[in-house]
């Protein structure tokens, strides 16, 4: 928001500006359109309301064919899957690599 403002503002203009109970006119009409809003949503703004209407999203951006997945509902840890397939991966080596001393063993002595 400092870039939109101009250059005199900083980040530290900025925090001031934020923990102002009164904003002159001229300046409100600025941050308005630095932000794109109107600035009667700047002036009738309600923390308690902005919190509550955030809190009602719910993201169901995510689906597959049973419905709707929801992200926050995952029952295991995707890292510990990850590890599991890992370990389950070796194993799969060393049983083939065991397999293929077995099949060298098995060569030499017919050989």
């Amino acid at each position: 928001m400092a870039i939109e403002l101009g250059d005199d503002w900083s980040q530290k203009r900025i925090s001031l500006l934020e923990s102002k109970e009164v904003i002159e006119p001229e300046l409100l009409s600025k941050v308005a359109n630095a932000l794109k809003v109107p600035e009667e949503a700047i002036k009738n703004f309600d923390e308690q309301a902005a919190v509550t209407y955030f809190n009602t999203f719910n993201d169901n951006s995510f689906s597959n064919s049973n419905g709707t997945f929801h992200a926050n509902y995952c029952t295991f840890n995707p890292i510990d899957k990850w590890l599991e397939v890992i370990e389950e991966n070796k194993k799969l080596y060393e049983r083939l690599l065991q397999s293929e001393r077995e099949k060298v063993e098995i060569l030499k002595s017919k050989g």
